[in-house]
């Protein structure tokens, strides 16, 4: 079984995030740093992809601003994108070397990490054809978009436990304006325990990708 890293975090602001996300894969790069997962918690943001579209982010940006929800144009792959409280943001940072050269199964293989978290709670979760994410009788319940650098991983899952479905509605969520989003709390009718969820998710990870994961304590990085 390979050795990794799994930094848990709280509510932790997205660019203090992205730069560690940076700063772990130019390490990882070199070969200084593990495979690393980071679970984490975001304040109300929206992320737009690099093959998003200005236009599905459908309030003003700076009624946005004003409510202190901050607007990311970022690297990975996809559209538009919400994060909050209530949500577990995974971001591994993987060398693909050690595992497969396949994009497209690693994505496979990261909605499975969620797919089977969700089992454990008897929800049955499952994939929509040409789509990307998680999804459950027709909603998505998961958002994935990545990076792959030099066969290294960014970026990653937004995964909705108890995240607050309304601030979706300033968006057209991942471009897509005919499909729905849920949570967990939504399709169990009560608030799920975070931390709970958030382990099994580290669990399902580990197995997946037959990796032991120890967790070490979150420091902020310099990316520069």
């Amino acid at each position: 079984m390979k050795q990794g890293t799994l930094i848990k975090t709280g509510v932790l602001d997205y660019q203090t995030a992205w730069d560690l996300q940076k700063a772990l894969h130019r390490d990882r790069v070199n070969k200084l740093a593990q495979d690393t997962l980071i679970l984490t918690e975001h304040p109300h943001t929206y992320t737009l992809g690099k093959s998003g579209h200005e236009e599905n982010l459908v309030a003003k940006e700076s009624m946005l601003n004003q409510n202190g929800i901050q607007v990311f144009r970022i690297d990975r792959g996809g559209d538009i994108t919400y994060h909050g409280p209530g949500q577990i943001v995974g971001y591994p940072i993987l060398d693909l070397h050690d595992y497969y050269l396949d994009v497209h199964r690693f994505l496979r293989d990261l909605e499975d990490v969620l797919i089977q978290t969700l089992a454990e709670f008897d929800i049955t979760a499952g994939r929509v054809e040409g789509l990307t994410g998680v999804w459950v009788d027709g909603a998505k319940i998961a958002a994935i978009g990545i990076k792959v650098s030099r066969w290294v991983t960014m970026h990653g899952f937004a995964f909705n436990v108890n995240t607050a479905l309304k601030y979706f509605g300033n968006i057209i969520p991942c471009g897509i304006s005919n499909k729905q989003v849920t949570s967990m709390e939504k399709i169990l009718g009560a608030r799920q325990n975070y931390a709970d969820v958030r382990d099994r998710v580290a669990q399902k990870f580990s197995e997946i990708f037959d990796v032991e994961l120890k967790e070490r304590e979150f420091e902020e990085v310099d990316a520069a």
